[in-house]
């Protein structure tokens, strides 16, 4: 797109658009402002961070914004509804939409709690593998995959490659280990990093063999992802991708410009990471079938609109308490993710609610791939179709603010200049955009197992890669509720228990491994 085609950058233009800026500021401008400064400037005093800040963001209101306003717009009304939900939800409001009068049953085996990417899994391998008798429940606030299921990147990740996952561990033990000499803790971290990829590596391949068996239409293709590195990142880059091949999870590489350009459209100065194992595919449309497999079969029933209050344990059972009414049953699985310290606050500051945001709409850079996932270094971009999405943010929100569509406008206008520098000028509308909270734990390391030492389990803190840990981690799941010890389990408690967490002293941790 030519210069010659837009219209004149104008100071009319350069006022209409800080007005515009300033106005839409709201709190959360404010929050994602903290953490953009600690990101980008993470050597610096928070006073030096906030004058670099500042200067930062007045050149961004005064030029960069205007220029990319200039063949970027927003439709009027910008639709809060996410990209992957705009077409209606065929599980809206289930079963009252056609049975007004349903009943919550009374007593069941099991109650999974939140149909997102997790709760959804679980009814589906329930659905599969429990006997007649054994019935499961799958109750959501709301409606199936309207949570941080549909409001993702659209992306079936590998999660964070083996070098990453040793970065977010290991400060956390030197926390709770210091009984560990620090070369210890390094080949402690090393052992997570490796549980924890060999379970991500089989989540992709599950999800694959189930898309192709069950011939669910969600959009899948398995073409990698991409991940921009700037010129002080490469160092990094290079040592992640040589640890990933002496571990031997060779998931993670490094790609040249000309090889990021030939896969994504996106033009980089320097090498890139690329995830090759990670596919994408359309998120509410995954999770939708797979409860819809489940509800199949007569042991998985499923309410939507129905939120949970409160759960007591009552020896044997547990009685889950929701606006509808109880229900008494063996086991509870918890895939609330950030909404989970709200239901038991015993998990606050241990389940960090992160929001991140997305806006999509019609247009954008013709040059940009489809189906491989594409992130910048600020940012991370799609082609859906005839829409591009752009998106970014991990910024921490209150516990009460699980869930809220909050996004920071100035954000938004931000991302379009960012997907300008990497793939140029092209006319683009924004008609959708939102927020999700997905969720953080303190070593990032998603939590996988039993609670309270008997039959109430969680499948959460997955850190923003929900795709990479949940249908693997339900499978187990299902399998140890059932007592199935027929299939691998690949979330043993030494690494996965929430405990590790909950009671750091008293969790069992795993026996340390000679290094190789």
């Amino acid at each position: 797109m030519s210069d010659d085609s837009l219209p004149p950058l104008t100071l009319a233009l350069r006022v209409r658009v800080c007005l515009r800026l300033l106005f839409s500021l709201r709190r959360h401008d404010f929050r994602a402002a903290r953490t953009f400064m600690a990101m980008t400037y993470p050597k610096d005093l928070p006073i030096v961070r906030a004058l670099k800040f500042i200067g930062w963001a007045l050149r961004q209101m005064w030029s960069t914004i205007p220029d990319a306003m200039r063949h970027t717009r927003f439709a009027a009304p910008v639709s809060d509804v996410p990209v992957w939900l705009k077409d209606g939800n065929p599980l809206a409001n289930h079963p009252w939409a056609e049975r007004p009068n349903a009943k919550l049953p009374e007593v069941v085996d099991t109650v999974v709690i939140g149909c997102g990417l997790a709760g959804c899994a679980v009814a589906y391998h329930w659905g599969r593998k429990a006997p007649p008798e054994r019935k499961l429940v799958a109750l959501d606030m709301a409606d199936a995959a309207t949570g941080s299921a549909g409001r993702n990147e659209g992306l079936v990740v590998m999660g964070r490659y083996y070098h990453m996952v040793m970065q977010t561990v290991l400060p956390y033990l030197h926390d709770v280990r210091s009984d560990l000499t620090p070369e210890q803790q390094t080949q402690l971290a090393k052992q997570f990093a490796a549980f924890y990829a060999r379970a991500c590596y089989r989540n992709g391949d599950l999800v694959e063999q189930t898309v192709h068996d069950e011939c669910f239409d969600c959009d899948y293709a398995r073409e990698g992802w991409v991940q921009a590195r700037d010129e002080d990142q490469q160092t990094s880059l290079a040592e992640s991708v040589q640890l990933a091949l002496e571990s031997g999870y060779t998931d993670w590489m490094s790609i040249t410009p000309e090889e990021v350009k030939r896969r994504t459209g996106m033009n980089v100065r320097h090498n890139a990471g690329f995830s090759i194992a990670a596919a994408s595919f359309h998120p509410a449309k995954w999770c939708w079938s797979l409860l819809g497999r489940g509800m199949e079969s007569d042991q998985v029933d499923h309410f939507s609109r129905t939120k949970t209050l409160d759960i007591e344990d009552a020896g044997e059972e547990y009685i889950v308490r929701t606006q509808r009414g109880e229900i008494r049953t063996r086991h509870v699985v918890l895939c609330t993710e950030s909404y989970t310290p709200l239901l038991m606050p015993q998990f606050h500051d241990l389940i960090r609610p992160t929001q991140t945001q997305a806006a999509s709409g019609p247009g954008g850079p013709p040059e940009m791939m489809p189906h491989v996932g594409i992130s910048g270094s600020r940012a991370f971009f799609g082609r859906h179709g005839n829409e591009t999405m752009i998106g970014s943010d991990a910024t921490r929100v209150p516990d009460r603010e699980a869930g809220r569509i909050q996004p920071s406008r100035f954000l938004t206008h931000y991302l379009c200049t960012e997907l300008e520098a990497a793939f140029g000028r092209a006319p683009y509308t924004i008609t959708n955009e939102w927020s999700g909270t997905v969720s953080y734990t303190p070593d990032e390391y998603p939590v996988v197992g039993v609670i309270d030492g008997k039959r109430q389990y969680i499948l959460g803190g997955m850190a923003g890669s929900g795709t990479a840990v949940s249908f693997n981690g339900a499978r187990c799941i299902v399998n140890r509720i059932l007592g199935d010890n027929s299939e691998t389990d690949d979330y043993p408690d030494e690494y996965f228990s929430p405990l590790r967490l909950l009671d750091p002293d008293g969790h069992k941790w795993p026996e340390l491994e000679q290094p190789t």
